[in-house]
């Protein structure tokens, strides 16, 4: 088959953080396939089709780019940030596995980018720089116990945590019950971050403590992530930094 599909991942906005590799993708693509507002930041241009979908239709719009690429089409699908972080590769992937056979001989890539936890603990320091964990607090796609589980153990693990889609009009409440857990295991004095439309015009940066924090403080453009035990702010002119150290006191085994 001479078609192919590109997963590439935009970044988390601003234009120069779109890796060379899925910008050379998008200049050989004719068709961009995607949730709409990441297909809107794909420049239009003579030959390129694009196929903008709903947010919660991934593998139908996975299945209409497999169909594409088994046409002869060279096929973009479009996640922000990275397509392999809570986003579209999995989804091509699991529309391959329930599709026709043949579907997998075609060439099918994954182009990385750079996701919005990595962009906004960036922008604040390095709030992830020891271990952590990256949690969807949607529970679209899972049951809230399975969300409540992962957030229980993650803190009693003592990852710092990076939280993706933490609130939206249609889950009000979710997140002020993972601000309860977090407060119910870490106490009130662990940092977190609300890192909103980072490298975008509209990006605001705000380090609270967790017991500051209150559910308006997110929405589905905020990246939210809460620091370990051993995460630190220093103080300085202008934005603090948020960090966590490399190293964790213990005995040697």
């Amino acid at each position: 088959m001479s078609g192919w599909i590109a997963i590439a991942g935009l970044g988390p906005g601003d234009e120069a953080l779109v890796t060379p590799q899925v910008d050379a993708a998008l200049a050989e693509a004719t068709d961009v396939v995607g949730y709409g507002p990441y297909v809107a930041r794909v420049r239009p241009r003579e030959g390129l089709v694009m196929h903008p979908s709903d947010n919660r239709v991934e593998l139908d719009r996975a299945a209409l780019a497999l169909d594409l690429a088994a046409r002869g089409r060279r096929v973009v699908v479009a996640s922000s940030g990275d397509p392999g972080v809570f986003a579209m590769a999995a989804a091509v992937f699991e529309a391959l596995e329930a599709g026709p056979q043949h579907w997998r001989t075609l060439d099918i890539q994954v182009l990385p980018g750079i996701t919005a936890m990595l962009a906004a603990s960036a922008r604040a320091g390095a709030p992830l720089g020891h271990d952590f964990c990256a949690i969807n607090l949607s529970d679209n796609l899972k049951p809230w116990p399975v969300i409540e589980k992962r957030l229980r153990l993650a803190a009693e693990a003592d990852f710092a945590m990076a939280f993706y889609n933490p609130r939206s009009q249609a889950r009000p409440d979710g997140f002020a019950r993972t601000l309860a857990v977090l407060r119910e295991v870490c106490g009130d004095e662990r940092p977190i971050l609300f890192a909103r439309a980072v490298t975008t015009p509209d990006e605001t940066l705000r380090i609270v403590s967790l017991g500051e924090a209150r559910p308006e403080m997110a929405d589905m453009r905020t990246m939210v992530i809460v620091g370990s035990s051993r995460t630190r702010i220093i103080q300085r002119p202008g934005a603090p930094i948020l960090y966590t150290p490399r190293s964790v006191p213990g005995e040697a085994s």
